[in-house]
């Protein structure tokens, strides 16, 4: 399948986003722990919500969470913990080739049962659940910040607790944050006790009613387009966003108010999701270099973003990037040279450009490689690139289900 977009000659429309998918997946897993009966409220609708819904709802000896990188995780440690029962937790053949050896270790640390039922280091799992003793661990902090949110997640229900110990640099460190700030929610005791620990301890959650906000990852897209929008009096309004956000890419406001977007929000009243008015501030720095090591996820939209305005980039801290839904290192430096930008890397954790061009070949389209965040990322082009084609288009759905309908709703042409 191919989309061919044609971009309106304004921009002015009001977006509902999509619930978060980063909360919605913490919320169910601890709701499950919970053993309750209140269902949490505006959940995510997207691919890598609905995979662990399914599994929660009906309980089936295999577990296909597909290419849900954050259900495959979270997952693993909640059915550790789940007494008495059995299953083989399996998804994609690209899920079947993500590294989850880190993760397994550290709960066979904890005395979890768990096998590998094909290549040693990679899913599918056999996982037998018990009661685990909790405790001491230690970790890397450089690796995936999904790996210690599971962690965390199952931490309450140890018989010890857990004292989670993080060794050399600490990455990704706000999405842990976001994990602790939602068990709190639910009664749990967690906390940093230093830089580089955190005390989890055993203290079973609390059942409550709750209430999702919406995406502020999903939010990036739309700020893209007013980076990229020539119209100085283009404005976009995004519901459902929340002032002071726990949400790590929330920090998107900021970047983007660098390259000539202005925030407003209709109401700053805390823990209130509001509407956000995004608007021209004509205001651009002329090159950005920015560490995207707390905010990997927003890396694929300020490389396209930054080469189409003609400013200059160096991006660090991008290391997590190559164990993604695709290698989105060097799924960027190829999709970006078929619009005419020359983007080097180096270190496997940096992303370069200084102005160097090319001769544009972007008439087979952008290809997606299974990831949502390239099509969502690379989308907004079109409103320099007009009919620019987006291959595999529906890969959306992973995290932002009606994307497309957004567009087509705010007077993007989209053909098959």
């Amino acid at each position: 399948m191919q989309y061919k977009i044609k971009a309106p000659n304004v921009l002015r429309h009001t977006a509902k986003l999509p619930a978060s998918k980063s909360i919605s997946n913490r919320v169910l897993v601890i709701h499950a722990l919970t053993g309750g009966h209140t269902l949490p409220s505006n959940l995510s609708d997207c691919d890598d919500t609905e995979v662990i819904v399914e599994a929660l709802n009906h309980n089936p000896y295999e577990i296909n969470i597909k290419a849900a990188g954050t259900a495959m995780r979270f997952m693993t440690a909640y059915l550790a913990v789940k007494e008495g029962e059995e299953h083989v937790l399996t998804g994609t053949e690209r899920m079947r080739h993500r590294p989850i050896a880190v993760l397994v270790d550290a709960l066979r640390r904890l005395g979890a049962n768990i096998e590998y039922a094909g290549e040693e280091g990679y899913p599918p799992l056999r996982i037998k659940g018990h009661v685990l003793e909790g405790g001491l661990l230690e970790v890397a902090g450089n690796i995936s910040s999904q790996f210690i949110s599971a962690l965390l997640l199952i931490g309450p229900c140890l018989k010890n607790g857990l004292t989670l110990h993080m060794t050399g640099d600490v990455i990704s460190r706000p999405y842990i944050d976001l994990t602790l700030w939602t068990m709190r929610e639910f009664g749990a005791d967690a906390e940093w006790s230093d830089y580089d620990t955190i005390v989890v301890k055993p203290q079973t959650y609390k059942d409550r009613a709750y209430l999702t906000e919406n995406d502020w990852s999903a939010a990036s897209y739309w700020y893209e387009m007013i980076a990229l929008s020539k119209n100085i009096d283009d404005e976009i309004k995004l519901e459902g966003l929340m002032d002071g956000s726990k949400q790590g890419d929330s920090q998107v406001r900021y970047i983007f108010s660098l390259l000539g977007v202005k925030t407003t929000f209709a109401s700053k009243r805390p823990g209130k999701p509001t509407t956000v008015t995004l608007k021209h501030s004509g205001r651009c720095v002329p090159r950005l270099e920015y560490n995207f090591v707390n905010s990997p996820d927003l890396a694929q939209t300020f490389v396209v973003c930054c080469a189409l305005m003609n400013v200059p980039f160096h991006f660090t801290g991008l290391s997590t990037l190559k164990i993604k839904e695709t290698d989105r290192i060097e799924a960027l430096k190829t999709e970006m040279r078929k619009l005419g930008y020359v983007i080097r890397s180096a270190n496997d954790s940096e992303l370069i450009w200084d102005g160097e061009l090319c001769a544009p070949t972007m008439e087979a389209g952008i290809d997606t490689y299974e990831d949502h965040r390239m099509a969502l990322a690379f989308a907004p082009a079109a409103l320099r690139f007009e009919g620019l084609i987006i291959n595999n288009p529906q890969v959306v759905t992973k995290s932002y289900p009606q994307f497309w309908e957004d567009l087509t709703q705010c007077g993007f042409r989209i053909e098959n």
